[in-house]
């Protein structure tokens, strides 16, 4: 079956969908019957500390997630905007730069920018987008009249930009295929659910681990059975796609489990490089805000992509 997706501009909401409505429930279902488990044992020991502090956050933001992914369009659209906008933010902050309000306003105007290319589905302003922001940032030296540090200053915009702009951004390009907001839906869940088990089994599989340098918690043994468990729920929740057979889910599996690796070791990089761990809690529970978004970074782009060539 062919897998390239027409664009539909006119998307009704994802609530009026039977399945979106069984989808929020089941995994709203786990969501606070695994916090009413963990409740009890909150205080044993430091797995059961942090996996309350993760449950606490989803308690909150799960609901709020999935009522705006469930509305009419734009506002899908709008609450990625500012999901990316509030992760460059605290980009910013980590490497010490949020004061240089020209840079920053560029990122958030090439964010904004991202998304109506999205809405309008003009692939080719999108993918030029990068190039306006590097040469607008460019101009903030003459503006200035300043050079001291201006060359950091260039290349820390961009690389907020790329990541938690035309990177995350992707996600509102997923939106335009055929039951978008489901693949976007399901990308979520993934994700976080590779992350959170890699957590959980790295504190029981021992083995070599990958990176010690980067992140000494992930190892081969926990890395390998986060990503076979996350297959399992990628072939169980298939329903989310729009083809259901073993190509489609396996592949979006591997990207979610991979891709998101991938990312969250890129933005541990750039935070130990900082001397940055965290900046402000998410909500009342394990790490910042960043740190639920940066696996994403790599998994919208490289997903988009595969899912647009895949036979």
């Amino acid at each position: 079956m062919n897998f390239n997706f027409p664009i539909q501009l006119d998307l009704p909401s994802a609530w009026e969908s039977h399945i979106y409505r069984q989808t929020v429930f089941i995994v709203l279902s786990i969501i606070f019957v695994s916090g009413a488990i963990i409740f009890f044992f909150r205080n044993k020991n430091y797995y059961f500390v942090q996996s309350w502090a993760s449950i606490k956050s989803w308690l909150i933001a799960a609901p709020l997630m999935f009522i705006m992914m469930g509305l009419p369009e734009p506002w899908p659209l709008v609450m990625l905007v500012c999901i990316a906008i509030f992760g460059a933010k605290v980009f910013f902050q980590i490497m010490g730069m949020f004061h240089r309000s020209f840079f920053v306003i560029i990122c958030y105007l090439g964010i904004i920018g991202l998304a109506f290319a999205c809405y309008f589905n003009r692939l080719d302003i999108y993918n030029v987008t990068p190039m306006m922001v590097l040469g607008a940032s460019c101009l903030v030296p003459l503006v200035r009249n300043s050079y001291k540090r201006m060359i950091q200053y260039i290349s820390l915009t961009l690389l907020a930009f790329i990541f938690l702009g035309w990177s995350f951004m992707h996600l509102g390009l997923i939106m335009r295929f055929p039951n978008g907001v489901f693949q976007v839906m399901y990308l979520i869940i993934l994700t976080e659910f590779c992350d959170n088990t890699n957590l959980a089994v790295g504190r029981y599989i021992g083995g070599w681990k990958l990176f010690p340098g980067i992140n000494p918690r992930r190892s081969i043994g926990s890395t390998a059975v986060s990503i076979a468990l996350t297959l399992f729920l990628a072939g169980c929740m298939r329903f989310l796609l729009p083809d259901g057979s073993e190509k489609y889910w396996l592949a979006s599996g591997l990207v979610a489990g991979l891709g998101g690796f991938v990312g969250d070791l890129v933005m541990t990089v750039v935070r130990r490089d900082a001397g940055m761990k965290t900046v402000g809690p998410f909500i009342i529970g394990r790490g910042d805000f960043l740190h639920r978004v940066d696996r994403l970074i790599f998994v919208a782009p490289i997903y988009y992509y595969v899912m647009t060539v895949i036979l």
